[in-house]
């Protein structure tokens, strides 16, 4: 019985680290100066070709990157944009473009993007692109991502990725980047803001 509750306590133990690590390298990745570059974003997408000069001057993106298989961090993220634009009214909703752009394109197709995004609102739009594309794109925009196997798991692998959300308007200029939360107040504050949107 004393083996056995060891034998828990440790298991217990080991994904607490395992957990904190994961999260540290958000954040450890997260904490650096200065605003990233930002740029053109043109990916095939859910919609077609997705560019940002195809928004209007009003209106914003708010891009994750992220993969389909993200067991947390991604779901969460997209729910909580999805609880941010359920609490915008008609007008303001049409301004805010959420893209979710994929940095796993070996398993994420855009029929596989299509299906997942569409759990979250029909406002969404889900992009990929080649290893090349998406390296060039995360280099620009701050993002680190690796791939780690996971040989005992049936994913196989798993990436680790940074979670923030970025406001960007239709040049690439990051106007905002939204460290992650569970919560929604941060990315909503940060689209008030940026929406002429009163408390």
């Amino acid at each position: 019985m004393m083996a056995n509750r060891m034998g828990m306590a440790l298991v217990a133990l080991m994904l607490l680290v395992a957990v904190g690590g994961f999260f540290g390298y958000q954040q450890l990745q997260e904490e650096d100066d200065g605003m990233p570059s930002g740029g053109p974003v043109e990916l095939p997408s859910t919609r077609g070709d997705f560019s940002l000069t195809q928004l209007e001057d009003d209106q914003l993106a708010v891009l994750f990157f992220g993969y389909t298989h993200c067991p947390d961090v991604c779901p969460m993220s997209l729910a909580v944009m999805r609880q941010v634009m359920q609490g915008l009214n008609e007008e303001q909703r049409g301004r805010v473009v959420p893209v979710l752009i994929s940095v796993d394109p070996e398993r994420d197709t855009l029929d596989r993007l299509s299906e997942y995004v569409s759990f979250f609102g029909d406002d969404f739009i889900g992009a990929t692109g080649s290893e090349e594309q998406l390296k060039e794109l995360a280099d620009r925009y701050g993002v680190v991502w690796r791939r780690v196997e996971a040989p005992d798991s049936a994913m196989a692998y798993t990436v680790d990725h940074t979670s923030s959300l970025y406001l960007v308007d239709r040049h690439g200029k990051i106007r905002q980047r939204v460290l992650y939360s569970p919560t929604p107040q941060p990315l909503r504050s940060a689209l008030h803001s940026e929406l002429g949107i009163g408390s």
